[in-house]
């Protein structure tokens, strides 16, 4: 684990400076309840550990989730870099941002890559567009298959046991693919062997046909972002540092705001507090 995490922090160093995009999205949400939710599967769409949902709501377990009732809750972001055209990956934020013409046309959650198992960092190209495939399981995954005395399988072929899915885009990251899933609930975790997993309904219909072949990519690792609105409002978004790359959560905080310029526009105790609660959430953190 030491020397993925020096490999890990050396790619970091070759990434280019990440530009301040200032720009959030999502916010307050209004959740109806139906069918088959549950607090996982509802955070796993909305980007939001369940945990603070059920916090929010005073729900008490995980599984315990009514039909018909409104919950409320806040899920905005600081998108953590803008570019003209292309996808961002940011692997704290267990987001995907895909940007067309200076435009972010979508973001939505993603399952990453475990520790054991990281999704590296780096640009890449989609390589290719695949529906309905066929998915050849990595030598690795067949040890993993026979030390947990699973069924070995050499080659899954397309249909709904398919881990893959239906949708699938083949980057030039050796073996990362960004994927539909079939297990919804692992979406805005880090519990892949690597790849992006995506739901269902955000690669159907929308992404996987706005996606070309030769878009460019990037997978980056931000677990700290700082963004001021026009009215002059600080926002200050912190994720768990899940590959533990950075030093400490508080100095790249207090870092990020003081190269800002922004250190007179805070309230120290709300940065503090932030920090402290790796959230994943944009704050407020003006005076």
């Amino acid at each position: 684990m030491k020397r993925l995490r020096t490999f890990l922090l050396i790619a970091s160093l070759f990434l280019p400076s990440v530009a301040a995009g200032d720009m959030l999205v999502g916010g307050e949400v209004s959740y109806p309840t139906k069918k088959g939710d549950c607090l996982v599967l509802i955070g796993a769409k909305e980007g939001l550990d369940w945990e603070i949902i059920a916090k929010e709501n005073r729900i008490e377990a995980k599984n315990q989730c009514r039909i018909n009732v409104q919950l409320t809750f806040t899920n905005r972001k600081i998108v953590p870099r803008v570019v003209e055209d292309g996808i961002i990956v940011n692997i704290p934020d267990r987001m995907l941002y895909f940007f067309k013409e200076g435009t972010l046309v979508s973001y939505f959650p993603v399952c990453l890559g475990s520790r054991d198992w990281p999704t590296p960092l780096g640009t890449f190209v989609i390589m290719r567009k695949e529906h309905d495939p066929t998915w050849h399981v990595p030598k690795s995954i067949q040890r993993e298959m026979k030390e947990k005395h699973q069924t070995v399988k050499e080659v899954v072929p397309p249909g709904p046991d398919n881990p893959l899915g239906r949708f699938a885009l083949e980057t030039s990251l050796s073996g990362i693919l960004i994927h539909e899933t079939i297990w919804p609930t692992t979406i805005y975790q880090w519990r892949s062997h690597g790849c992006i997993r995506v739901m269902p309904e955000n690669m159907e219909g929308g992404f996987f046909d706005l996606v070309e072949r030769g878009t460019k990519g990037e997978v980056i690792y931000q677990p700290v972002s700082v963004a001021m609105t026009e009215e002059g409002r600080v926002f200050l978004q912190v994720d768990r540092d899940i590959y533990r790359m950075v030093k400490s959560l508080d100095e790249e905080a207090r870092g990020q705001i003081e190269r800002r310029g922004l250190s007179d526009k805070v309230d120290w105790t709300k940065v503090e507090g932030v920090v402290k609660a790796k959230s994943g959430i944009a704050v407020d953190v003006s005076p």
